[in-house]
């Protein structure tokens, strides 16, 4: 079973856009299964036509903790108050209150309560769930509580999911659509991958975020490659990225287009290359060079 990962160091290049017309056209090939792992804002089931009541199910998952008041008499307010580093704590009228949204579960309030007046519980921080899209592939997915932590736990529960179903459907590939940026849920992500596909844009903060990506991806020894979206907003830094790539011996998969096509097609809930069929190529080339 192949693993193959699509991120972005910086937001808003395209990527789950990308990632939706790269599984469908993948499906009419192979058995595959997409996990969309970016859990603060997940949207490639929107991409693909499912909301979150299309999914088949949804569970609620615990992956963090937070500190709640057992015995407040017995506490020390202003010690507890003092040791709390992301102020979650404070006392009024020698009664501690936890804001839980600033609680990071960190444990220290509870370390120095010798009379276990502050324990740590499991909270729901988010969930995970699965579904059929209508193009005859399945997705898991995930989705982080407003205000909760503990991201990277839940992008690992996702692909457990992920794989479950693909071992279960016989699928030959999982496509991941990873976080922007270089955190916690875009290594959870990451790990065990077969290959990477790194999708950038023209444009200096773009450009910047790829080279700190693919030093992550270079961290786990796993082989990348480069898509640049709308390659034709800025040719010279195009260029600019292209010879990058060339220097680090990381090859460029494909350039698209700046095309307004793109946001009808989103508009539409559908990946570009089902809303207009020009598009077919253009993925298809990026898909032949990495399937080999």
């Amino acid at each position: 079973m192949k693993k193959i990962t699509v991120l972005s160091g910086k937001g808003g290049v395209g990527k789950s856009s990308i990632t939706a017309s790269l599984a469908v056209l993948l499906a009419k090939k192979k058995k595959i299964v997409v996990a969309d792992c970016d859990v603060d804002a997940p949207n490639l089931a929107l991409v693909l036509g499912l909301k979150d009541k299309d999914f088949t199910k949804w569970e609620k998952v615990q992956t963090s903790e937070k500190a709640v008041v057992i015995k407040s008499k017995e506490i020390d307010c202003e010690r507890i108050e003092d040791v709390c580093y992301f102020n979650a704590i404070s006392c009024k009228n020698k009664k501690v209150i936890i804001d839980k949204l600033l609680c990071e579960g960190c444990g220290a309030c509870e370390l120095i309560d010798p009379k276990g007046a502050i324990k740590l519980v499991k909270v729901n921080n988010g969930k995970i769930g699965f579904g059929e899209t209508r193009y005859g592939f399945k997705i898991a997915s995930g989705q982080l509580k407003i205000g909760e932590s503990g991201t990277g736990k839940i992008v690992t529960l996702v692909r457990m999911k992920a794989q479950q179903i693909a071992k279960q459907e016989n699928a030959e590939t999982i496509l991941v659509d990873a976080a922007a940026g270089i955190g916690c849920p875009v290594i959870a992500s990451v790990v065990g991958s077969d290959y990477v596909i790194a999708v950038t844009e023209p444009t200096p903060s773009a450009f910047s975020d790829l080279g700190r990506a693919l030093s992550v991806v270079r961290n786990f020894g796993i082989k990348a490659g480069i898509v640049i979206n709308r390659h034709d907003i800025n040719k010279p830094f195009t260029k600019k990225i292209e010879n990058f790539a060339k220097k680090e011996g990381i090859q460029v998969l494909g350039k698209i287009p700046y095309d307004k096509r793109f946001v009808d097609a989103l508009v539409h809930l559908r990946p570009v290359v089902v809303y207009d069929g020009s598009f077919d190529k253009i993925f298809l080339e990026i898909l032949n060079k990495i399937m080999v």
